[in-house]
């Protein structure tokens, strides 16, 4: 009788865009390799896609072409379906489904519907007893879901933050190192493909807030919770941003960060949220330029670990993909979100108020006297202290100037009630830009 763990684990794979045609190849040319770490073959029979007339740089002729993705779960001859397609909702949730229902693995790269429909689809898995991965969905080709589950699984997490987009990534360093404003170095990300044609998911911080609840969730154990997220883009982050951060020893990131406060007698609450930050020369942080993604974990006895590489692009994220399905055919199944989705616990939102920190905050006024005055009388009544000041004018802008300062150590409520204070004022020609400022 042939030992079933000889056989090959048969694979469903819906999509074919950059990251499908990446897994096809990665399996052609390290069929061998990854066949002897899996203990078994991985072989594609199965394959969808919306135009099937399209040439994708691999050869499909080996596989049987479905028209409807959403019955790949049917066939007999598949053990695994892997999602591809993307999208919290419709044809990829249906498969999802469908592969869960009919007691299939599934292996995704779709963040959007992890972080909408995650809890919904482990809790599905577990009771079907089958594999839920989707390690590939946040940070490209990085381990860490499998970094935090696995390596760091010992340690209580006590924070995790990072950099979760590499194209907001790419336009913040690209401005640093070249002087150029937002809009000129977005148009510039568009034309060389690193940018989308509508970029907002990118920019706006919707990308890295759907990653960050991923993470939050597999880190402390709490039900995903993407509208929990507070987001910010980068939009608004000016050259003369980049350049006041430089003169204060900084730059500035993209950042997505959770952690949990515990207060005697009140239940753990979450704080998760994306928004542009300064972060020391001297972090780690600093120095991730280009589309690269970067995750730190701080564990209470492992310290701070840092996991960084390409987080997005066919071979990466194709890496990821197969890595979680040698997974399945080792047998390793596993609570997708590390502890059975039935002990995830509903976390509430933790206030930031309380919270202590330094804050770089940019106004853009009228040139005119007085201003200076009104802002600073602002800062005093909200009992926000003052480290720094800088007062720059805009040649060939009408007389708009930009005030930036940094706050000395102090609560963030206090920060918030000197932009309320500042809120009608005639003097500002914008709102507020306010950004933490990242500890060492």
């Amino acid at each position: 009788m042939t030992d079933p763990q000889t056989k090959p684990l048969r694979v469903a794979l819906a999509g074919l865009g950059t990251v499908g045609a990446g897994v096809i190849r990665l399996l052609k040319d390290n069929g061998t390799l990854v066949a002897d770490r899996a203990g078994r073959p991985i072989q594609i029979v199965s394959v969808c896609a919306r135009d099937r007339s399209l040439d994708r740089g691999v050869d499909l002729s080996g596989f049987v072409w479905e028209d409807d993705m959403t019955q790949m779960a049917e066939r007999g001859d598949v053990d695994v379906v892997v999602e591809l397609v993307g999208g919290s909702d419709g044809p990829a949730l249906t498969l999802a489904r469908n592969a869960i229902a009919a007691g299939k693995g599934l292996v995704t790269a779709n963040k959007a519907m992890i972080a909408h429909h995650g809890l919904e689809l482990a809790e599905a898995a577990e009771g079907r007893g089958c594999a839920l991965k989707f390690e590939a969905a946040v940070a490209g080709g990085i381990p860490v879901i499998k970094g935090l589950r696995e390596g760091a699984a010992a340690n209580a997490i006590e924070r995790i933050y990072g950099i979760l987009n590499g194209t907001a990534n790419y336009i913040l360093s690209t401005m640093e190192a070249s002087g150029a404003d937002f809009s000129d170095t977005l148009a510039d990300a568009q034309r060389l493909g690193y940018a989308e044609a509508d970029p907002a998911f990118d920019v706006e911080g919707t990308d890295a807030a759907h990653k960050l609840a991923i993470l939050a969730a597999i880190a402390f154990g709490g039900k995903v919770d993407f509208d929990a997220v507070a987001c910010e883009g980068i939009s608004r982050v000016r050259a003369a941003d980049i350049a006041q951060a430089d003169a204060l020893g900084y730059v500035i990131r993209l950042i997505g960060m959770a952690d949990v406060d515990e207060v005697d007698g009140a239940e753990p609450a979450l704080l998760q949220e994306v928004k542009p930050c300064l972060v020391p020369k001297g972090h780690p942080l600093a120095h991730v330029t280009g589309a690269t993604n970067a995750v730190v974990a701080e564990g209470n006895y492992s310290g701070r670990l840092l996991f960084q590489g390409a987080g997005a692009g066919d071979g990466p994220t194709a890496s990821a993909v197969v890595a979680d399905l040698i997974d399945i055919a080792r047998g390793e199944v596993g609570a997708p979100f590390s502890v059975p989705a039935s002990q995830l616990k509903p976390m509430a939102r933790a206030e930031t108020g309380g919270r202590t920190g330094q804050t770089y905050i940019r106004f853009t006024v009228t040139d005119r006297p007085g201003v200076l005055a009104e802002i600073t009388a602002a800062m005093r009544d909200a009992d926000v202290s003052i480290e720094s000041l800088i007062q720059q004018g805009r040649a060939n802008n009408g007389g708009e100037v930009l005030v930036a300062m940094v706050t000395h150590d102090g609560p963030e409520r206090c920060v918030a009630r000197a932009v309320e204070l500042l809120r009608d004022s005639d003097s500002l020609t914008a709102p507020p830009l306010v950004m933490k400022i990242i500890r060492d």
